[in-house]
């Protein structure tokens, strides 16, 4: 397609990744890998690191390679181009200043003011790669919800060893308030007791549902009380049972809509199977009963089998789970912190967890260097680095960050070639992207971005 002599040849997302680059100027961390990676001889090195946490930030699955998405996709300033041998070398020189880029962000996010910081530690499940056993992965959050230092750990490393670690390792950064998410069967009496050494305290939450059936949870449900509205979301209602641990019932709307909705379909795939099982004899349902529990383990809660061996619809099981949509139990160990406090901490570290969920859907199982350990290591750097951007824009603009990438991603850049040469000029910025750059503090792009004459 031509105007006035010029033909237009493609166009590129932009304004999610000029605002990324731009807060990781304003971090310090491009400075900081330049440096660190002097001596690798490979000035692209660090456009490149950017690029492949722009794609975790930017793309929900990996579709293409991550040499191809920034090469073909997306506009990435001062890196046009690149290879998967690039990627490769640039992830395992990552690992190697690991420790001195975490110190470096580490100060640059919290030299303004003194925060405490809050240890998130992830379970067993929350990190598998394509080839790899399960991994125990930690992140160091601010009071903010911003991550500040990573840890991975095999997936049977015990518990007590890795909160003994990773309480060593932020002593010599900052006094560091550990906050355990997690399930409530997941940690010991023991860990509890660790968890308290040197003046720490705890949180722990627990999803309740139909499993249920901790003693804490069967105490906390059974009293009654009204709840105290947090935010438009969020309400909770503390439970006081004796001496001991504090324990506060949270409702959270959206998450009970969600669990909802996960409900509703589930019932729906349930009545079909019951309707294809009344059609059978009495043993091949008893056949098919028993492979649907032992390979769907989590949807047989809402069946009960008739006098006669029939399939139904628990619908007293369904009525008990509805009563739980969206309520959690924290159990906290620090006498003086509101409940309000106590549920807000919760809920901002259950959404770096979401996050953290998220980038990890954006790593390419296709690249071999993904199966190594050092790989690994690799992709929690650059996963957590992500998270780190991301978090620092949805503080800033008081939104999510997949709205706010959403919205930026319609910013982009057409190329069109003529006689002259070639121009890449930006689409108009709208208003909802300029608000986005101002809650940032970031300047729009320019009009024009690029011009190289013909013949150049």
């Amino acid at each position: 397609m031509c105007y006035f002599g010029l033909e237009f040849t493609e166009s590129r997302p932009l304004g999610a990744t000029w605002a990324l680059d731009a807060l990781w100027n304003r971090l310090g961390i491009d400075a900081a890998l330049r440096r660190l990676l002097a001596d690798r001889q490979d000035d692209s090195t660090e456009r490149v690191l950017f690029a492949l946490v722009a794609q975790r930030a930017l793309v929900p699955v990996a579709k293409p390679t991550a040499s191809r998405w920034i090469s073909e996709d997306v506009t990435i300033s001062g890196l046009p181009s690149t290879t998967d041998d690039a990627c490769h070398r640039a992830m395992g020189w990552l690992t190697e200043v690991k420790d001195a880029l975490e110190r470096e962000v580490f100060d640059r996010v919290t030299h303004r003011q003194s925060q405490e910081v809050d240890l998130l530690l992830f379970n067993t499940t929350a990190t598998q790669f394509e080839t790899d056993p399960a991994q125990v992965v930690g992140l160091a959050v601010t009071q903010d919800g911003i991550p500040v230092r990573t840890w991975c750990w095999p997936g049977n490393i015990a518990d007590s060893e890795l909160l003994r670690q990773a309480r060593e390792d932020m002593w010599d950064w900052a006094p560091a308030r550990i906050v355990w998410v997690a399930d409530a069967g997941a940690t010991s009496a023991d860990d509890h007791r660790s968890l308290r050494e040197g003046g720490n305290e705890y949180i722990i939450g627990e999803k309740l549902g139909s499993g249920s059936g901790s003693v804490q949870a069967t105490a906390a449900l059974s009293r009654p009380g009204r709840y105290q509205e947090i935010t438009a979301n969020l309400r909770v209602k503390e439970v006081r049972i004796g001496a001991g641990e504090r324990l506060i019932v949270c409702h959270d709307v959206a998450d009970a809509e969600r669990d909802a909705a996960i409900r509703t379909r589930l019932l729906v795939r349930l009545e079909k199977l019951i309707k294809d099982a009344d059609t059978l004899t009495g043993a091949m349902r008893a056949e098919k009963l028993r492979g649907f529990i032992s390979a769907r383990h989590s949807r047989h809660r809402y069946l009960r089998v008739t006098e006669d061996g029939r399939l139904r619809i628990d619908a007293k099981a369904v009525k008990a789970e509805e009563n739980l949509d969206g309520k959690y139990l924290l159990c906290a160990s620090d006498p003086a912190m509101s409940a309000e406090d106590i549920a807000l901490r919760h809920q901002q570290l259950l959404d770096v967890q979401r996050r953290w969920r998220q980038m990890r859907q954006a790593i390419d199982p296709r690249l071999s260097y993904h199966a190594t350990e050092k790989g690994n290591r690799a992709h929690v750097l650059l996963n957590w680095l992500a998270l780190l951007l991301a978090r620092v824009a949805e503080n800033a603009c008081h939104d999510t960050w997949p709205q706010l990438r959403q919205e930026l991603d319609r910013m982009a850049v057409g190329t069109f070639v003529g006689p002259a040469g070639t121009l890449r000029q930006r689409t108009e910025i709208t208003s909802a992207q300029l608000s986005i750059l101002a809650k940032l503090a970031i300047d729009p792009p320019p009009r024009i971005c690029q011009f190289t004459p013909a013949g150049c």
